[in-house]
């Protein structure tokens, strides 16, 4: 039995909200919840930022977003689109010039916020422009920026004035008839942005986009954005996601597959269940899991694999997933295949061994779904 296999308990209703598209990526809907992530290279070095757009898109980005301050970064978003195998959103704050200029370098998505780059006039002609080049739009408020009026208004930053603050830049590209647009209102405090977002969903049907923004560094950033994410998205509010992370972009990709694969709303790669070791394992547990989170990482097929260091958990583990290792005595553990026990394998060549297995089923799952062959 795969941990694939959908139970009904652990069914997630989500909201349901109007679709829009960024490129070839659908948003809300009953699309898949997407995953997002920004690059931090400087956007006019062309060679680096495509190297990275790249390296997110291989470990699983849908759509990554790029700065562009200014018109050189704009000129250089032409190249970078050319070359991105994702749809690529320009982040734009107060020049409007800047978000013309970035869709018609191709941007799939323009990040701004409407009240913040001028008059009715230029909201109309960035409007304009995103409608004649296909682009859609992210509204996006952040605690730290809102309004001075607002804040005036409130005393501080909090749920009411970030929602307050969205249902105006909403009006703003309604009054333009344009409607291709999702909204954030991050925060960096959880508790802020899952209020602000359970107030909006239930205030507008616009897509959302999720993230706890400046949630800090790997370890921090990731416990934050679990914590925050992952509750709005149990109750089924979110459909597009970006971990922030002061880290590697690509850990930002990995850390929102696995908060979307822990509730069972993507699938993607190998998902590795493993215990934390103790004195009872058969073999060096801690080592084993980070040389196949190594050596699997390119497999992108959906599959359950456990690592269990010693027999109290091991076969149990092992019946709920695709394949499984359990530690036992003499050098050597018990392989399982669907649940079942298939052979032993000794400790020194069980990770080459579970490897061979994983990449064996990944491509027999790949054979099973590829269309049959045209007859001659």
């Amino acid at each position: 039995m795969s941990l694939n296999h959908v139970r009904p308990w652990r069914n997630i209703h989500r909201r349901r909200s109007r679709q829009i598209r960024v490129g070839k990526v659908a948003v809300g809907g009953d699309a898949p919840i997407s995953v997002q992530t920004m690059t931090n290279t400087v956007t006019t070095d062309i060679a680096a930022t495509i190297r990275q757009v790249q390296r997110c898109a291989a470990a699983g980005a849908d759509i990554v977003r790029i700065s562009t301050p200014d018109e050189e970064s704009t000129r250089a978003l032409r190249e970078i689109v050319a070359e991105s195998p994702v749809p690529i959103v320009a982040d734009i704050h107060f020049h409007y010039r800047r978000a013309i200029e970035a869709a018609a370098a191709g941007a799939a998505c323009l990040r701004i916020n409407p009240g913040n780059i001028g008059d009715a006039r230029r909201v109309r002609e960035v409007v304009q422009a995103a409608r004649d080049h296909g682009c859609s739009i992210r509204i996006g408020v952040n605690a730290g920026s809102l309004e001075k009026d607002l804040l005036e208004k409130y005393g501080e930053p909090c749920p009411e004035a970030m929602v307050e603050s969205a249902l105006d830049h909403i009006r703003l590209l309604q009054d333009n008839d344009f409607h291709e647009f999702k909204i954030s209102v991050k925060a960096s405090d959880v508790f802020l942005a899952a209020a602000a977002y359970q107030q909006l969903a239930e205030a507008t049907d616009a897509p959302l986009h999720l993230g706890i923004t400046e949630a800090g560094g790997l370890v921090t950033g990731t416990v934050k954005s679990a914590i925050g994410l992952g509750n709005l998205l149990w109750m089924g509010i979110g459909d597009t996601i970006r971990v922030s992370l002061s880290a590697d972009p690509v850990e930002e990709v990995k850390v929102g597959f696995e908060i979307l694969k822990a509730l069972g709303l993507r699938h993607r790669g190998v998902t590795i269940i493993s215990c934390p070791s103790c004195a009872r394992q058969g073999f060096d547990v801690i080592r084993t899991v980070a040389l196949l989170e190594e050596r699997l990482a390119h497999v992108t097929t959906p599959m359950s694999l456990s690592i269990i260091g010693c027999v109290v958990n091991g076969p149990g583990e092992a019946l709920m997933t695709d394949i499984g290792f359990t530690g036992g005595g003499a050098g050597k553990g018990m392989v399982y295949l669907a649940g079942r026990q298939s052979h032993t394998m000794t400790n020194e060549r069980m990770v080459d061994h579970i490897v061979e297995l994983v990449e064996r089923k990944a491509a027999e799952l790949a054979a099973a779904d590829a269309p049959p062959a045209a007859a001659e």
